[in-house]
């Protein structure tokens, strides 16, 4: 595939320009089409990236899916709009890059599943820690087995989240879906999920929303089918800001992952700092995406992780509706 890819972004507001930050440095690939229902996003792209002074700009989404100059697509919208949104550029054929969450319902999740069977284009979640270094490692020495099983995970995620989302879509739940559980947390309950490959057996949690409409502060305690515990809290009213750490033991080893430092344990105790030489190459979401569609890497965050993750998400707001009593997963 020597031509460019075209790529039209469906939902222009600061996360796609995320996005757009990668796209747009890119030499393979071309930004053809904005869309979204807000036209000053269009006027906040434009002046930010320079380079899609020419890109066209539509208020309706499946008008972008009808072009012929859009080969494929960033769906950067509210969660509750990524089903409908997907399985029309599925039926459009195009490559499909979706913003987290997949979706916000396990229904959702495994219809689209379902329909992506056999599916000839390329559709990946911008779960971008996939293609992280630090994580990337701490998946492959779990999965490679030298570690033994892995007995415990603990991890805690905090941001300003009740304040910083306040008055926006985050907030309203007939477009989010949920809470930070479901936004910023979604992240946190992937990756776990994701490195250890472990599968949920039963969920309790307790959730506090802090006065707002949707999930805030989230506390859940997890078993596994292979007899390992867990314990995640996320906490969305926190005063100090962004902070997040990440424990996982295993029989032989244990991983220490503190904003962004990732120390290993040996199974005599002994720390050592993982950087640097000692872990694999970080790459962008984006690239990987591109990457998939002109066949030179596999996509580092398939479909079946967004299943994986609501099916938790959700378990835990059942859980959490029902004074903490236990869900069962299926």
């Amino acid at each position: 595939m020597a031509e460019k890819v075209r790529v039209g972004i469906i939902g222009t507001g600061g996360m796609a320009r995320a996005h757009l930050g990668n796209f747009t440095r890119m030499s393979d690939v071309e930004v053809t089409v904005l869309c979204d229902i807000n036209p000053e996003q269009f006027t906040r792209a434009k002046q930010q990236f320079s380079v899609l002074a020419e890109a066209a700009t539509i208020a309706d989404y499946r008008e972008v899916l009808e072009r012929d100059d859009v080969d494929a697509v960033l769906i950067c919208t509210p969660h509750t709009q990524h089903f409908d949104q997907a399985m029309a550029a599925i039926e459009a054929g195009k490559h499909i890059l979706l913003e987290k969450p997949m979706v916000s319902a396990v229904s959702e999740a495994k219809t689209l599943l379902a329909r992506l069977e056999g599916y000839p284009k390329v559709f990946a979640l911008a779960y971008q820690r996939h293609a992280m270094g630090q994580f990337k490692v701490m998946r492959e020495k779990i999965q490679s087995g030298e570690l033994g099983a892995v007995t415990f995970i603990s991890a805690l995620q905090c941001q300003g989240w009740l304040h910083g989302t306040r008055g926006t879509w985050r907030q309203d739940p007939a477009l989010s879906g949920g809470g930070q559980i479901n936004d910023s947390g979604s992240h946190l309950l992937d990756i776990l999920l994701w490195m250890t490959d472990l599968v949920v057996a039963e969920v309790a949690a307790f959730m506090d929303n802090r006065g707002a409409p949707v999930d805030i502060n989230s506390a859940l305690s997890i078993q596994f089918t292979n007899g390992a515990r867990g314990n995640i809290s996320i906490i969305g009213d926190s005063v100090i800001g962004w902070n997040e750490d990440i424990s996982i033991w295993c029989e032989k080893g244990a991983f220490l992952y503190r904003n962004g430092k990732l120390e290993f344990c040996d199974a005599k105790g002994v720390r050592t700092t993982l950087d640097g030489g000692n872990i694999p190459p970080t790459q962008s979401i984006d690239d990987n995406f591109i990457g998939a569609i002109r066949g030179e890497n596999a996509v580092a965050a398939p479909p079946i992780c967004g299943l994986r993750t609501i099916e938790m998400t959700e378990a835990a707001w059942k859980s959490a509706e029902q004074n903490g009593l236990p869900v069962k997963m299926n």
